[in-house]
């Protein structure tokens, strides 16, 4: 629902509202489309039909999916929902709300190379939020909302199809159950990414992502 940023999101879903003239969620897009991903499922909740709409009249070169996976679902609930989307491949799995200068191809490799059913991008943003505890490149520890200084849960996800069945249904949180039992099964990894990371919680964070853009200072404005 967005409510730390409530001033824009009583009107509009979080990842419409807009850095510049477009929202934080086409930003999102343009980066993976920059390293040649362009097939892309929308978890559609609170207002969703407005994002479906604002595609309709912004017309890109990709193919789009918008599921209505419910407004009160959980996190790792509307990831279960759009299951049948990813035909027993190897998926990206992002949030709408976050944006970063990562190179997903690199992010891709790693995970391949490492073999687990589960890659997640680990941040040092200036706010701290989802805590992971890494031994090496393996995630031995996660916790949720722990404030520290310490790398944290960037979102930016690979997984593997098997991630499905550790995921009951739609009250499942994805940060809570499931990746508490990668990390008790061994198989959640890490890649780090110690560049910019910046998460847009609040309004005080829009700013700042607003600033970046108007001064021409965007880093992670990968694409041309």
């Amino acid at each position: 629902m967005g409510t730390r940023i409530s001033e824009e999101t009583k009107v509009k879903p979080k990842p419409l509202i807009k850095i510049g003239e477009m929202p934080i969620i086409w930003h999102i897009m343009k980066i993976y489309s920059h390293y040649g991903i362009n097939d892309f499922v929308i978890c559609c909740g609170y207002k969703g039909r407005m994002i479906k709409e604002f595609f309709e009249k912004n017309k890109e070169s990709w193919n789009m999916e918008f599921v209505d996976t419910g407004l009160k679902t959980k996190t790792g609930g509307r990831l279960k929902q759009v299951k049948k989307y990813v035909n027993n491949s190897t998926f990206c799995f992002t949030y709408g709300d976050t944006v970063n200068n990562l190179n997903i191809k690199k992010l891709i490799e790693f995970h391949n190379n490492k073999k687990q059913i589960a890659t997640v991008t680990a941040c040092k943003p200036p706010e701290k939020y989802g805590v992971l505890e890494l031994q090496k490149d393996r995630v031995i520890d996660f916790k949720e909302k722990q404030v520290r200084n310490d790398w944290v849960n960037g979102g930016f996800f690979v997984l593997e199809p098997k991630v499905f069945d550790y995921i009951k249904g739609n009250d499942t949180v994805w940060e809570k159950g499931p990746m508490e039992k990668l990390v008790k099964k061994g198989q959640l990894v890490a890649y780090k990414h110690s560049d910019f990371y910046q998460p847009m919680d609040t309004l005080s964070d829009k700013k700042i992502l607003e600033k970046m853009w108007k001064e021409k200072n965007a880093p992670w404005k990968v694409w041309k």
